[in-house]
């Protein structure tokens, strides 16, 4: 498909700062078990026009994106290529895939919050003064004082990509409860976006499924991004039926080639026909991301591909998610782009050039960029 000529849409955004936002030890809820057993997994903007038409609430003054789920602390390797066993150090870093895009959205210019769980622990509250630091909202999260906040070690292959081992099951994010939401907060929304990881486990995937529903009353808009980590889950049949059993909930989705031939059985990634199967009645757009490619995209009205920038790949941990946070932070400014193919193509570089930025640094929150950065690199690469 040709492309259209270039020409990238950038709305106004108004940057807006909260009240800090002061946690206490002493102000959390207890639940949960302290043991953490060892997993290893391998892996290969303000005010929004109106949208007719759609059954949305058409009337929120908000552009704020809630993101619900984990938060968690990466470990990095400072080498590439090195096993965990062979790497003499690593970096911490900040991240999770909700909290991820949260605050990639607050550095693009936009207004988000995040929900979720950690640990009362040390790293548990550096995340929650992350997310302050960043401007994301945090009053939605919660403390567990019986379990840990999440770590995950990742070994960096030569590429940039990335192999996983978690320190969970259960922490401290599995372990929030429905009553323990701030569903005011969620339906103040203009976007709500959640994964699939929290659908793994009681409490959190109650919680999930009533945050979720509560959302959807209130018209706000569903952002769905699978991110598929198979072996957190006891088997491929109930990752593909716990993934699968939300589908039809979500607005947009997000989903990567690998999600595609997993949700298919192994089906071709790259035939539209095979796409189409997963693009539900009321799903207004279908994302797929290829990595330095770019992304394809599908609506009820059209479709096509988006190229994506080159850049030389350090650490790939974080470019979903920083995709993500591109792209919603321009639909919560204006949901019309849905309607536009031209408006949404341009919307979509940019969520592309997010992307490969986030990859040329090590870890996904540090390496986040700002809407300055990501304008420079698009004009930068148009020259």
């Amino acid at each position: 498909m040709a492309l259209h000529p270039t020409a990238f849409y950038f709305g106004g955004v108004a940057f807006n700062s909260r009240n800090s936002v002061t946690f206490r030890r002493g102000n959390v809820r207890a639940s949960g078990f302290s043991s953490l057993p060892l997993v290893s997994i391998p892996l290969s903007s303000l005010q929004c026009k109106a949208f007719s038409g759609d059954g949305l609430n058409e009337t929120k003054d908000s552009s704020l994106v809630v993101c619900f789920g984990e938060m968690l602390i990466d470990f990095v390797p400072t080498t590439n290529g090195l096993s965990l066993a062979e790497a003499s150090a690593f970096k911490k870093a900040p991240g999770g895939a909700p909290a991820n895009v949260a605050v990639g959205i607050a550095r693009l210019g936009g207004t988000s919050a995040f929900i979720g769980k950690v640990g009362e622990d040390e790293f548990g509250y550096m995340l929650a003064n992350i997310l302050e630091e960043n401007n994301v909202n945090n009053e939605g999260m919660r403390f567990d004082p019986g379990a840990r906040t999440a770590l995950a070690f990742v070994t960096l292959k030569n590429d940039g990509e990335r192999e996983f081992m978690f320190y969970r099951n259960p922490s401290a994010d599995m372990l929030l409860q429905e009553d323990e939401l701030d569903f005011n907060l969620i339906r103040k929304a203009k976007i709500f976006h959640y994964g699939s990881i929290s659908l793994i486990t009681e409490p959190c995937k109650s919680a999930h499924i009533a945050a979720a529903k509560a959302a959807k009353d209130a018209g706000v808009l569903l952002s769905y991004d699978p991110n598929l980590r198979l072996p957190l889950w006891s088997s491929a049949d109930s990752a593909r039926e716990g993934i699968l059993s939300i589908w039809e909930l979500a607005d947009i989705i997000k989903i990567s080639e690998e999600e595609i031939s997993f949700l298919t059985k192994g089906e071709d990634p790259y035939d539209d026909a095979v796409v189409r199967k997963l693009f539900h009645p009321n799903l207004k757009m279908l994302l797929v991301t290829e990595g330095a490619d770019g992304c394809r995209y599908y609506t009820k009205e059209f479709n096509g591909r988006v190229r994506g920038l080159k850049v030389d790949a350090v650490d790939t941990t974080g470019a979903g998610d920083a995709f993500v946070a591109g792209i919603l932070s321009q639909l919560a400014e204006d949901l019309s782009l849905l309607q536009n193919e031209h408006r949404l193509r341009d919307a979509l570089a940019f969520a592309n050039a997010c992307g490969a930025l986030t990859v040329t640094e090590r870890g996904a929150i540090p390496a986040l960029p700002t809407r300055e950065v990501v304008q420079n690199a698009i004009l930068k690469f148009v020259a």
